[in-house]
């Protein structure tokens, strides 16, 4: 506004730029509150009303069409700028509910269980989004500490829907049942009750109990990654894959249990299938492999998020597929002092949580 105003000062109504002023009210309306933009539309009207009557061009129907047209965009931008205020208020009233929902469903799991450290992330494919289709869980248990990651199968409330059944049956269940085998039938049939049709939920189990014994249930899920203190790097697989929750009890199968190799020094990885199978320009995957030596860092929590980063530079862009990680790395009790536990918070998502 105020360059219209200097320009036609000096050049004069040859110009023809007096309408422009409307920008100023039209772009308030965009960023502004309602009554900004009503003052900037005043102060419009008032700037060519001023340069008309310096202009002459009151004297002709151009100083009144250029009056009118400010007029009308200020109207129009006082509208526009009530309307998203509203929208704005409602989109921070749902962001609020998603919080709390994802506070009950993908609770903060707590910074350290038994003798470990835990570390988890999660970037949801869609943007603004907190919460998806994918699931975890910590509970330090009479048994030892349980860890459940699983992704079900599908998008949207539904599948919001699905991963809390799943996440409410293992969370029941690790504290009651006595074997991590109890521990699966329970959630596997809580999963067969709510899925109906093509529907399931993929999923990997694991217990370390106190005696640094380490068993897994895989249920269609891929194998963790576990580092080793050595630098080897291991994907444990079962020694047969049962089919996803949801589809097993139905056919009378479960899983089968199985130890791995996991000890003081080491790291387990559990994540989903939106890590490894995301994919950069050339359509290659993610190589979890080749990128195991970014979990040495000393913070599991800085570890893992330099993990996510490059999976988020590896794929030049939003996630196509939501992609959780859980980190799970062997305190020293010797060197680190004892603390009440803090809980550890989702990475938030880029574009994500």
């Amino acid at each position: 506004m105020a360059v219209v105003a200097v320009v036609d000062g000096v050049f004069g109504e040859s110009v023809g730029l007096l309408p422009l002023v409307a920008l100023g009210p039209a772009f308030a309306g965009l960023i502004g509150t309602w009554v900004r933009t009503a003052v900037i539309g005043a102060l419009a009207i008032a700037v060519v009303c001023a340069l008309g009557v310096v202009d002459g061009l009151f004297e002709h129907r151009r100083g009144f069409a250029a009056v009118g047209a400010v007029i009308g965009v200020t109207v129009a931008g006082v509208i526009a700028a009530v309307t998203r205020q509203r929208r704005e208020a409602e989109l921070a009233s749902v962001r609020s509910i998603a919080e709390v929902a994802q506070r009950v469903l993908l609770r903060p799991v707590p910074s350290s269980a038994g003798q470990l450290h835990a570390a988890v992330s999660y970037t949801s494919a869609v943007a603004e989004a907190r919460i998806g289709g994918d699931l975890y869980e910590v509970v330090a248990s009479s048994a030892g500490v349980r860890v459940i990651i699983g992704d079900v199968q599908g998008k949207g409330l539904e599948a919001v829907e699905t991963a809390a059944v799943v996440l409410g049956a293992f969370r029941e269940a690790a504290h009651d049942e006595k074997t991590l085998e109890g521990v699966g039938e329970r959630v596997q049939r809580a999963a067969d009750r709510t899925l109906s049709g093509e529907k399931f939920v993929t999923a990997v189990l694991a217990e370390i109990s106190p005696l640094n014994v380490t068993t897994l249930l895989n249920y269609g899920h891929p194998p963790p990654m576990v580092l080793h203190s050595d630098g080897r790097v291991d994907f444990p697989e079962p020694p047969d894959y049962a089919l996803p929750l949801g589809l097993g009890m139905q056919l009378g199968e479960s899983a089968e249990p199985f130890a791995v190799d996991f000890g003081p020094g080491d790291q387990l990885l559990l994540y989903t299938d939106g890590v490894t199978e995301a994919r950069d320009a050339d359509g290659r995957f993610y190589p979890l492999r080749e990128r195991a030596g970014l979990l040495a860092d000393g913070d599991p929590q800085g570890a893992l998020e330099a993990l996510r980063q490059d999976l988020i530079r590896h794929t030049a862009g939003p996630l196509h597929d939501d992609a959780a990680m859980l980190l799970l790395r062997y305190r020293d009790p010797d060197s680190e002092p004892q603390a009440a536990p803090e809980p550890v918070v989702p990475t938030a998502a880029d574009g994500t949580h």
